[in-house]
């Protein structure tokens, strides 16, 4: 897909950006096939929580452990005003529109049988799109397993999830890859290993104490280790099965921060260089060369899983592009401190990564795709 490398072109104008007025540029400064989009998932635009076959999903039940709350219940009602707001889009002037599948809407059951209705809105909202010269993008996993497959295994830490999870994949690619060019297979993979596993409570349970009989010295790395597992088996899948007539493309979108050296000290560097391992690394080394960061090896030995051989050839080269998802930039020193927000979920991680990361200033949001 040729507009996959120029999104890096994104990087730059940011940049520039950030020095210049921001009328500067006009849509004539990028290439044709630069796409500027929005995003969003499932469970923060559908609603619809109960209709139509929808069954719950982790997202709903840690949403709703605080009583009174209603969660995604409704959210922005993209399930009954999608066509409103893809009108809203193509006004706007956006070229491409990135969301998600529900997985418990499309297959109420977490497997077997496929929700016609489920179906049938997802079509409809990509034939929409279409018909507004919009790039539909789909994510296949936004944080919302089906609460089923939680309580049957527990989750991302079971290795089932794996062959579930393709199975899911699999239908997607059937019934929308003749219209859908773009597909991420799971989204802000780190952050989502960080914040809803390895602590006191995660997501589908509203206990005190983790939800799963595993470790929590061991769960957040069981997950991630098994995320990218899922995305090798799934993008397997589709380059197998579906490419050489769909030619779309397949990645993996991970959250990263920037991160910057709080003084000039070797000690602050040494410690900036051990959090972009544990951050990025962690995704991005495996998907590029097949295995952990070394300081990643070192710091957690045996709480850290193994890739086999077959597998690290799999996880290898498995990804078309990676996303980048960006909200804040950091300054980091080498001290213990208690943690901050987005780790302050995770006491374990935040203890191991072995710094302490300060905000700069206030948060923005933004996503790059990179080609690799």
């Amino acid at each position: 897909m040729k507009h996959f490398s120029l999104f890096s072109s994104f990087l730059l104008a940011i940049a520039l950006a950030a020095t210049s007025h921001t009328d500067a540029f006009t849509r004539n400064d990028f290439p044709k096939e630069f796409l500027f989009g929005a995003a969003t998932s499932a469970y923060q635009w559908e609603g619809a929580v109960d209709e139509d076959g929808r069954t719950p999903s982790v997202w709903d039940t840690t949403a709703h452990c605080n009583n009174g709350s209603v969660g995604g219940d409704i959210a922005c009602d993209g399930y009954h005003k999608y066509k409103e707001d893809v009108k809203l889009m193509a006004e706007m002037g956006l070229e491409a529109f990135r969301f998600s599948i529900s997985w418990s809407r499309l297959l109420p059951n977490g497997r077997g049988a496929i929700n016609p209705k489920g179906l049938l809105f997802y079509k409809n909202l990509i034939k929409e799109l279409r018909s507004h010269g919009i790039e539909p993008h789909v994510t296949l996993y936004h944080y919302d397993l089906p609460q089923s497959l939680e309580d049957e295994y527990g989750g991302w830490t079971n290795r089932k999830i794996i062959e579930d999870f393709t199975a899911f994949a699999d239908i997607c690619f059937r019934e929308f890859g003749e219209d859908v060019k773009l597909w991420t297979t799971i989204n802000d993979a780190t952050i989502f290993a960080i914040g809803s596993y390895g602590q006191g409570v995660n997501f589908g349970h509203c206990t005190t104490t983790n939800g799963s009989t595993g470790n929590l010295y061991t769960e957040t790395y069981i997950a991630g280790h098994n995320m990218l597992l899922a995305h090798a088996s799934v993008s397997n899948l589709y380059k197998l099965k579906y490419k050489s007539k769909q030619r779309g493309s397949i990645g993996l979108s991970i959250f990263a921060f920037g991160l910057s050296p709080y003084t000039n000290s070797k000690d602050d560097e040494i410690a900036t260089e051990r959090a972009k391992a544990f951050l990025f690394g962690w995704m991005l080394k495996p998907l590029v060369f097949g295995d952990y960061p070394d300081e990643m090896k070192i710091t957690l030995g045996s709480r850290l899983p193994v890739f086999s051989a077959e597998e690290s050839e799999q996880v290898k080269g498995s990804s078309d592009y990676i996303g980048i998802i960006h909200y804040m930039t950091l300054y980091v020193t080498n001290q213990p401190s208690p943690p901050i927000f987005p780790l302050n979920t995770n006491k374990v991680f935040s203890a191991d990564v072995g710094a302490y990361m300060i905000p700069i200033g206030n948060s923005s949001s933004f996503t790059v795709f990179l080609s690799i």
